[in-house]
């Protein structure tokens, strides 16, 4: 029995000596999560239990438990390289089957898709609408989409503006008042905003506004300095938009130029429209309007005036918003701790082009080591729970950045110094077994 003995601890110790020595293996190996031997000690025994006074049986090995506790992270400067602060794991797609890793080192493919670092599965997260909305719910193969982004015509304009209530009043129901965008004496302030035809053409929409009484102002509204569909100003005259505010300097009313009088402009409300058929895009050359061939937004430009007021003050105008831009290329690309892929374009627009997905297990111990610092999903460590990062105790996305193994090599090498000893022991008990029985035959 004794060298049954010896030859189980033999065996542990050989266990024990080779996950450590796979853990010292792996300390340099992002993502990697060390394990440990777990032993058990064996005892015979009948359907009737063992006795008071039996001698053991040795040892067996019961486990190798992986230990998930997180790696140091460590900056790389690379955008795709990511690190999880907290639970949860990378999931990736090998035509269709799902693994799963702390290994963050990825990268894009010839078509765009991004891959772990042998290029063998595809990163899974959400995708996005048209309108860049995150489509929760439903994994995919994330891809970084490097064609360019295509014009979007202004539709909407919102800005915060005060009118100084103290500014001297303009008459213009004088007989000699005419209104001159060239004279700055036949206005009270100018506010320009640039807008956006269907070919990305950016042109310069102005706002004129005019004192004409206490709590009342008047606006003109041009477009290159000339009324919207391209006509000279004062051929013919364009008819101001009336603003009205309260006594306390809030908005009241926005009222349209009464009959007989024309404008380009409606009024929905607070908001001052200049519809698809008052705007023709083109450019000016030395005084000659040219069309261009482009459109305005279909739904027009919607001017939102909510948030307009009149107090004593500076004419300015501040938090200027408008949701046009010309053609952009990607230049760069930007990870959240959310895991939103954000893709940043040369015409100053920045788009979600996805978003990471994490997934959880209720045991993660039981889950299969298959390589490649991949795991595999087991009935042991339960279904994965796929969602966002920061979700819930899923932990945050940290780009530029690698989490690194979690061996500590210090008590690597001890674990290796009593594995060597425990080895030698075990062969000494073996070796003594077998000087007893020599004694034994040469007795006989």
């Amino acid at each position: 029995m004794s060298f049954n003995v010896g030859l189980s601890g033999l065996y542990a110790a050989s266990k024990q000596l080779d996950v450590t020595g796979n853990n010292i293996a792996n300390v340099a190996t992002t993502g990697f999560k060390s394990s440990r031997t777990e032993f058990a000690d064996v005892y015979s025994a009948t359907k009737l239990g063992s006795g008071t006074q039996v001698v053991g049986n040795g040892v067996r090995l019961a486990n190798v438990s992986q230990q998930f506790t997180n790696g140091d992270i460590n900056n790389t400067g690379n955008v795709l390289d990511m690190g999880i602060q907290g639970q949860g794991f990378f999931v990736l797609s090998t035509n269709g089957s799902l693994s799963y890793t702390r290994a963050g080192t990825f990268k894009t493919d010839k078509e765009g898709y991004i891959t772990n670092s042998d290029g063998t599965a595809r990163l899974q997260g959400y995708g996005v609408d048209d309108n860049g909305k995150i489509i929760n719910g439903v994994l995919t193969d994330l891809r970084i989409d490097t064609s360019n982004l295509p014009p979007k015509p202004t539709d909407a304009i919102s800005s915060t503006i005060n009118l100084n209530s103290s500014a001297d009043v303009i008459n213009t129901a004088a007989a000699t008042y005419k209104f001159d965008p060239t004279d700055n004496t036949t206005y009270t302030k100018q506010f320009s905003t640039p807008i956006y035809d269907t070919q990305g053409n950016k042109h310069i929409m102005d706002q004129y506004m005019i004192k004409t009484g206490p709590n009342q102002w008047q606006t003109y509204t041009l477009v290159e300095g000339r009324n919207p569909n391209g006509t000279a100003f004062n051929n013919p005259m364009q008819s101001p938009i009336t603003i009205n505010f309260d006594s306390s300097g809030k908005l009241a009313s926005i009222t349209p130029p009464a009959a007989p009088l024309v404008s380009p402009f409606t009024v929905s409300g607070n908001k001052i429209v200049m519809s698809a058929t008052a705007w023709t895009p083109g450019t000016v050359t030395n005084g000659v309007f040219t069309p261009n061939g482009a459109k305005p937004a279909p739904a027009g430009v919607s001017i939102d005036m909510t948030k307009t007021g009149s107090v004593l003050g500076d004419n300015n105008r501040t938090v200027i918003a408008q949701n046009g831009y010309s053609t952009g290329q990607i230049t760069n690309l930007t990870i959240d701790g959310t895991g939103v892929l954000l893709a940043n374009f040369s015409n100053e627009q920045t788009k979600a082009i996805g978003q990471i997905s994490l997934a959880s297990f209720t045991n993660e111990q039981g889950l299969q080591p298959v390589g490649g610092t991949q795991w595999k999903e087991t009935y042991s460590s339960g279904i994965p729970g796929y969602d966002a990062p920061k979700t819930g105790t899923l932990g945050s996305i940290q780009s530029n950045a690698l989490e690194e193994s979690n061996v500590n090599l210090t008590n690597e090498l001890v674990n290796l110094i009593k594995a060597q000893s425990n080895y030698q022991a075990n062969a000494k008990t073996i070796s003594t077994q077998s000087t007893i029985m020599q004694t034994t035959i040469q007795m006989t």
